[in-house]
């Protein structure tokens, strides 16, 4: 299909409005009036293409997930791996209510155990102080709902941490945690006889996890249908993954593949994708100290490949750019998610699903051979080519079995163009 049959197709199916099959047709590209109110020396802006990935059923449930990236093979890795699960039923997933952490860092502390014992006596009383504001969050069943005190030996001595522990219903949370810190530290101070530093949310939502579980027979695992076929594959990917699981160099780049899904769709909806990677990187650590795999992989009695991941996922659908950017509107829309917690099952579907594309992929033809037929285009336009040039030498470039490189596209093009 053509860009245009495609958005049509989209949106007859999605049901979107004018407004958001206008921001998808318009490139997604802001104003700079609009712009200008985001950041700081704004000078323009700065587009990346937005595919769908299709075959994913969740929780019972289809969904078309728009993915914002500029990398080939992406879209089309995470569609194929979604089909595969079908005859299991797809993606189920679990996730936790959305709650996000404040910390209040409080130093100069004489005696630890009083200031400590201070604090979780007043609990209840620092919880309603918190939460009496006018907040729609709050109003909605949302706030703070616990406070934790943790002790954190360090070289300047040991820190009393506070941890405020906020349900932030449908949104990312970040600026109501972080007003909430710094209303209450004054109150802590007092009840600590200490003095309080950094008031920040942490970006490690450790309470507000995701979780996503599949399973894929062998015979659709297979590269020929079998189930023999389909068996081997399978034993090439727990291969693949128990590298990952031990080796830090495998799994940076295994990780990497699952965040090229996850934080393309928190992209695509307006999300804080940065905020995203480093709580998932940092959530891999937490067992004992050592950088691992964020996704497991296993075989059941059956000879199934079940999958699971589960990994913080701090995200909203009120507020912050999901409401702001026309284009993330219309993806939300594409999407039709009606809560945070639906939104973050599906980016948790969408990693597991590239994460099996890729291991499949680097456990039996190689990454490469899939991901150059797809990158045809991109090497035809690097070399200079226009219009019909870019379809044709694209052809040549996936039907060449030799070497390709981008000194042979250009070799190509000039050829074409003196015949």
């Amino acid at each position: 299909m053509t860009v245009e049959e495609r958005r049509n197709l989209v949106a007859d199916a999605a049901n979107l409005s004018e407004e958001h099959i206008a921001a998808l047709s318009e490139h997604g590209e802001l104003d700079e009036t609009a712009a200008d109110r985001m950041i700081e020396n704004v000078i323009g802006t700065m587009s990346l293409p937005v595919g769908v990935a299709t075959n994913f059923v969740v929780d019972g449930k289809h969904y078309l997930i728009p993915f914002c990236l500029e990398e080939s093979s992406v879209v089309a890795a995470a569609s194929n791996m979604a089909k595969r699960c079908l005859a299991h039923g797809g993606f189920t997933t679990r996730n936790d209510a959305p709650v996000m952490i404040g910390q209040i860092q409080l130093l100069d502390i004489q005696d630890l155990n009083a200031a400590e014992e201070a604090i979780l006596g007043q609990k209840d009383a620092l919880m309603a102080f918190c939460n009496d504001v006018p907040s729609r969050m709050i109003a909605l069943g949302g706030g703070c709902k616990d406070i934790e005190v943790r002790r954190l030996p360090t070289e300047l001595g040991t820190m009393l941490v506070v941890h405020l522990l906020v349900d932030c219903r449908d949104a990312m949370g970040a600026n109501a945690v972080n007003t909430m810190a710094e209303r209450v530290a004054p109150r802590l101070e007092a009840l600590s006889s200490g003095r309080a530093h950094l008031r920040i949310l942490s970006n490690l939502a450790g309470h507000r996890l995701a979780r996503v579980r599949a399973v894929f027979s062998p015979e659709e695992m297979a590269s020929d249908g079998t189930r023999d076929d389909g068996l081997a594959v399978i034993q090439g990917i727990l291969e693949a993954h128990a590298f990952a699981v031990e080796d830090p160099f495998r799994a940076t780049t295994h990780n990497k593949g699952i965040m090229n899904a996850i934080s393309s769709v928190a992209l695509a909806c307006g999300q804080d994708w940065r905020a995203i990677e480093a709580g998932c990187h940092a959530w891999t650590t937490m067992e004992d100290g050592r950088y691992t795999s964020m996704s497991s992989w296993s075989e059941d009695e059956n000879g199934n490949l079940v999958g699971s991941m589960e990994l913080p996922m701090a995200v909203g659908i009120v507020g912050g750019a999901s409401k702001v950017h026309p284009a993330a509107k219309a993806n939300l829309a594409v999407l039709g998610v009606e809560t945070a917690q639906e939104l973050a099952g599906i980016m948790l579907c969408a990693g597991l699903a590239q994460n099996l594309g890729a291991l499949r992929a680097l456990s039996t033809k190689g990454i490469q051979a899939g991901h150059m037929k797809l990158h045809a285009k991109n090497m035809a336009v690097s070399a200079g080519a226009e219009g019909e040039e870019v379809d044709l030498l694209a052809a040549r470039l996936q039907a060449y079995e030799g070497h390709r490189t981008q000194s042979l596209v250009e070799t190509w093009l000039d050829e074409m163009r003196r015949a």
